[in-house]
């Protein structure tokens, strides 16, 4: 598993391309992981409908929950299916638009600075093996293409915007993360 860092590309990925994201701001490198967790409609798994969130083309009638999050214009640098595949909305050099009003360590507006991975899940949900495996190799990745990030420097999206997020939640073992990343 490798990254170009000329592309911000991840080679084993699966690749689609998200309109909601921008360019970083000026002299900024990627110095964090967020990892959050998405499941839609809540709590189900599979289906096309986390790229279409993440694509603007979101069904409103697909089901009752899509009315509510029509229009919402996010997205993420990488999504972890439950069964290991992983899809890549934003080149990691670009701006993704996933953490919103967020603070870490005292800086504002974690998109800046920040790459986002999802895990596709729910906070009480346990985590398959896969998306632990693929999530180790996919950090160990961005450590070796990006010296700006650390193991030191994942957080959840509960801890950069608290009482607002609770993801990745309860049943993310991050005893599991630390030992495999180092």
């Amino acid at each position: 598993m490798q990254i170009d860092t000329k592309t911000g590309l991840l080679d084993v990925a699966r690749q689609v391309c998200s309109p909601n994201c921008d360019s970083r701001p000026d002299g900024i490198e990627p110095d964090l992981v967020v990892l959050h967790n998405i499941s839609l409609p809540p709590n189900e798994f599979g289906g096309p409908h986390i790229d279409a969130l993440f694509c603007n083309r979101l069904p409103a009638d697909g089901h009752a929950y899509f009315e509510g999050i029509q229009g919402m214009q996010v997205s993420a640098h990488l999504l972890i299916r439950r069964d290991g595949e992983i899809v890549q909305y934003v080149p990691f050099h670009q701006r993704a638009w996933h953490a919103g009003q967020s603070c870490y360590a005292g800086r504002e507006g974690c998109n800046d600075f920040s790459i986002g991975v999802e895990l596709e899940g729910a906070d009480t949900t346990p985590y398959t093996d896969s998306q632990y495996n693929q999530l180790s190799e996919v950090i160990q990745s961005l450590l070796r293409a990006y010296p700006s990030l650390s193991a030191q420097r994942i957080v959840g999206h509960s801890d950069i915007a608290p009482g607002r997020k609770t993801d990745p939640g309860s049943a993310f073992d991050w005893g599991r993360l630390k030992g495999s990343v180092g």
